[in-house]
């Protein structure tokens, strides 16, 4: 099966850019973002903190059989209503930096957007690290269920 979400990292840069193409008007795709409920169906995640707002933060972790995984926090440093969220990603308790992400929404029709994901490292070595992992097929998979959801959701409206 093809992954619908393109994650595009070029040799030499300490970026990463991902875009995918979503069958859901961007006003759902950026309330997956924002909401913390459709957050955590999404992402399998649970919430700690979601401050949607310029100079907000957020916070949230992943557990498994009770036992912490993985935790992840930032800083919100822009945010314009189905457009734009500028913002820094830090997982805890990992040799990773704080990487800045610039997330864009575009409308393509009435019930079509795009996402692109604009990722910069501190350095190559960082990003090529978390490129051996299974990252892309991990945002595919998260993409899928985000997308399968709100279609859902959206149905039974």
């Amino acid at each position: 099966m093809e992954k619908k979400t393109k994650v595009k990292a070029e040799d030499g840069k300490q970026e990463i850019v991902i875009t995918r193409e979503f069958d859901l008007s961007v006003e759902l795709l950026f309330k997956a973002y924002q909401e913390p409920k459709l957050f955590e169906q999404w992402m399998e995640t649970k919430v700690l903190k979601m401050e949607n707002r310029k100079h907000g933060s957020y916070s949230f972790e992943t557990s498994r059989n009770g036992n912490v995984v993985f935790r992840a926090n930032g800083t919100i440093h822009d945010l314009v209503p189905n457009q734009k969220i500028t913002r820094t990603f830090e997982m805890e308790n990992t040799p990773f930096p704080v990487q800045l992400e610039y997330l864009e929404f575009e409308k393509l029709t009435q019930n079509t957007s795009k996402l692109t994901m604009h990722i910069l490292f501190k350095s190559i070595e960082f990003r090529n690290q978390l490129m051996q992992m299974p990252f892309a097929q991990g945002i595919n998979m998260a993409h899928n269920r985000l997308e399968e959801i709100l279609t859902t959701l959206n149905n039974t409206r």
